[in-house]
């Protein structure tokens, strides 16, 4: 984990309740859950479909609000979206009239930021995902790969203290995936956001995450968070690499 000057992006869930109606029943997907997020940490959130991942995630970017306790940046209550934080989805929803360049500048302006800055801005970001070269281009022409890139581009463009990802390789075919993986570790390491990604692929987490936070279909079983110690950059085939994704494996049930 990179440690920065000055440390941002805490976030503490506290007594975090969330439930929905379905089909006139009540569904609890969060049930009292705390929880302490380090400013530039990396976390990982696994379990199976259906478990409350998206939700929490979603709590966390103020797009929902919790039936009870608190979403905590910085010490402050969270009560809707904010520029502090930004979401990248499996999709990169790119606008496809825009270029790669107007696409990661698109909103600046908004911020209070000139064209020039917005613009400048946006180049730098574009060649930290690597794209340097493509802000000419238009989404039909990208591969998944760079459209993701460039999303992560636009997130990383309104300079969030906390990055959230919602299973953002799962679109990608194999080595795709493996190669924004590394690639995601470098942006994370340079920009010393904080970040939370959920995701269904155990060895994503391990690859990426400084702690594991496995969640349950069972309401009544709370979270557990495993600690991922293992040294940066990670080797896939180590054994520690390994008997991890065994470690995790289990909580699940397999082996």
């Amino acid at each position: 984990m990179t440690v920065t000057d000055t440390l941002r992006g805490e976030v503490a869930l506290r007594n975090l309740s969330k439930s929905y109606s379905l089909n006139g029943q009540v569904l609890q997907v969060l049930r009292h859950l705390d929880l302490d997020i380090r400013g530039g940490e990396s976390l990982a959130i696994v379990g199976p479909s259906g478990c409350g991942k998206t939700t929490l995630l979603r709590l966390l970017a103020g797009l929902e609000a919790p039936d009870g306790g608190q979403v905590l940046i910085d010490g402050q209550a969270v009560t809707g979206v904010g520029t502090e934080r930004a979401v990248i989805f499996q999709e990169p929803r790119l606008l496809p009239w825009l270029t790669v360049l107007d696409n990661v500048s698109f909103g600046l302006d908004l911020r209070g930021l000139s064209r020039d800055e917005a613009r400048g801005r946006a180049m730098r970001y574009i060649r930290l995902v690597g794209l340097g070269g493509f802000e000419t281009a238009f989404p039909r022409q990208l591969s998944g790969g760079m459209a993701q890139r460039v999303g992560i581009a636009r997130a990383l463009a309104i300079q969030p203290e906390i990055l959230l990802l919602d299973e953002p390789f799962g679109a990608l075919d194999a080595m795709t995936k493996l190669t924004m993986q590394e690639e995601l570790t470098r942006i994370w390491q340079e920009e010393g956001v904080t970040m939370v990604l959920v995701t269904h692929d155990l060895e994503e987490a391990i690859f990426l995450a400084d702690r594991v936070l496995v969640m349950s279909r069972d309401r009544a079983e709370p979270p557990r968070l495993i600690s991922n110690d293992l040294p940066r950059p990670r080797d896939r085939s180590h054994r520690d690499f390994v008997d991890m994704r065994r470690q995790l494996m289990a909580q699940f049930g397999l082996h």
